[in-house]
């Protein structure tokens, strides 16, 4: 491919060269003989600066967002208005266009994506399609795993990722769309087929500074990046944003789907929800579908609705559904039971927000009183650092008001001291008056928390769910909450299976 084509479609001020290419990069640690270097201005670099570093390395054309940059001798060279943009244009061109061959469904919220884009993903699998599945937790392309880095990859990431997905026989993708991803406009370019919202809560607020502001940037989703709105918009009806997105998206002359508990053209009815799954009759504008899952909690019940109502616009029958939501037995780091045969329950989830915290509390309420036991909830958890921190009192309040023992601990306190963010949430924890303690170790807080327990509690290890690391201003060092609580139930002498196996979602 030329410089020329790859160029093809792009926003550009001005051009010079046409050499070929073998590559598209914008780290310059990766750059190789032939490659093409786009030098764009991010969040915390400037790429513009490694330019030299990126021609050194063999780089033979430079796309730059900075119009102070001089081209240099021998090198094909454009200037383009927007340095994310022109990636996201040329990687696909450079691999041949796959979005454009796959019908994206995107997933927009505050809380819900990861779960939802699963159940997506086994519905889809239940129909005989082929899909790939990009999110928080990790990537999946026609049956292989990948480590997710981010939520939504940059764009070159993506087109790479679309190209393996159609080789391998994809007819469907399914991604969760971040507002810091839409933001920053990662996705520019992407057709999507079906638009999904879950909810919108306090979060990112140190990103985005207003909720309107964070309302915004997921709307864009529904908007069009570089591209027509989506052909069908599914929105929550129970949230009030979801129905600003509703109104919005008929506007945008997008088809919508509508889902909520009770109401919406997806809704429940003869919820029955126990610690072994979740039964209800799914209501929809043609039938009503028994369903039964293995995932809990209202919170599920609301993924589940807003998946049948992205598969329905991705023409999936009512056995596909069915099928589909009772093979999702799990979704790592979201309600993980860690049993090794302990007299109480010890889950791990990646509750981050007090609304999350509200629910996941709630859950284990029920889950104790359905028991009948009177058991206890203990929460453990932390806020983390380099984040808004008007949400930690709010947080504290949340896990304070929902549980019955609270331990306060850091959970990636990144850059500040963590005892500055303990106190900052600490408010809110005195606020509901629980009984409360502070262990900054995150390991010891664990240990802390299941010595507690007594047989019928439930202790709740909240906040980083599927991660695998904690992050501190010495950097990143690895930490796993469901490996940490199993080594804890060892050292208490119960008997844990071999590996992360006896970490399981209820």
């Amino acid at each position: 491919m030329t410089f020329q084509d790859l160029l093809d479609g792009a926003e550009f001020l001005s051009q010079s060269g046409n050499p070929d290419v073998t590559s598209v990069e914008y780290d310059s640690r990766r750059v190789k003989p032939g490659s093409v270097f786009v030098a764009m201005h991010g969040e915390s670099s400037d790429g513009n600066r490694f330019i030299d570093q990126a021609i050194q390395a063999g780089a033979v054309a430079i796309i730059t967002d900075s119009a102070k940059e001089n081209p240099r001798k021998g090198v094909a060279w454009a200037v383009v208005p927007h340095g994310r943009r022109a990636l996201a244009r040329v990687s696909e061109n450079f691999y041949k266009h796959p979005a454009e061959r796959l019908a994206i469904t995107g997933i927009t919220g505050t809380n819900g994506k990861s779960t939802t884009a699963f159940l997506i993903e086994a519905i889809l699998a239940s129909a005989g399609r082929k899909s790939a599945l990009i999110g928080t937790i990790e990537y999946h392309v026609a049956g292989r795993t990948y480590p997710a880095p981010h939520t939504t990859p940059e764009p070159l990431e993506l087109a790479r990722l679309f190209h393996e997905a159609v080789a391998q026989g994809a007819s469907d993708a399914v991604m969760e769309v971040s507002s810091h991803a839409l933001a920053q406009q990662r996705v520019f370019g992407i057709p999507f087929d079906v638009a999904v919202f879950t909810n919108l809560t306090r979060d990112h607020l140190d990103y985005h500074k207003s909720m309107e502001e964070y309302f915004e940037a997921k709307r864009a989703l529904f908007e069009g990046i570089g591209t027509d709105p989506p052909r069908i918009a599914v929105t929550n009806s129970d949230d009030e944003y979801g129905a600003k997105l509703r109104d919005f998206s008929r506007k945008r002359s997008s088809a919508v789907l509508t889902y909520g508990w009770s109401r919406g053209d997806f809704h429940a009815d003869k919820v029955d929800i126990t610690p072994r799954g979740t039964r209800f009759d799914l209501i929809t504008p043609e039938e009503k579908i028994a369903i039964f899952s293995p995932l809990i909690g209202r919170v599920n019940v609301y993924n589940i609705l807003a998946a049948a109502a992205a598969c329905s616009a991705r023409n999936c029958n009512a056995h596909a559904i069915a099928v589909g939501v009772a093979a999702l037995t799990h979704v790592p780091g979201r309600f993980q039971r860690v049993d090794c045969g302990q007299p109480f329950t010890v889950v791990v989830d990646y509750a981050h927000t007090d609304d999350a915290l509200r629910n996941l509390t709630s859950l284990a309420r029920e889950f104790v009183s359905r028991d009948k036991s009177s058991g206890r909830v203990i929460t453990v958890f932390g806020c983390g650092g380099d984040r808004d921190r008007a949400k930690r009192p709010l947080m504290g309040e949340a896990a304070g008001r929902g549980s019955d023992f609270v331990v306060l601990t850091s959970d990636n306190p990144r850059s500040e001291d963590p005892r500055a963010i303990i106190n900052d949430a600490l408010v809110g924890v005195q606020k509901s008056g629980v009984k409360c303690t502070v262990e900054v170790d995150r390991r010891k807080a664990i240990a802390l928390a299941i010595n507690e327990a007594r047989p019928g509690d439930i202790v709740l290890l909240a906040g980083k769910g599927h991660e695998k690391v904690q992050v501190t201003r010495e950097g990143s060092s690895p930490f796993d909450d469901v490996e940490v609580a199993r080594e804890v139930l060892k050292a208490s002498g119960f008997e844990c299976e071999s590996g992360s196996a006896a970490g399981r979602t209820a």
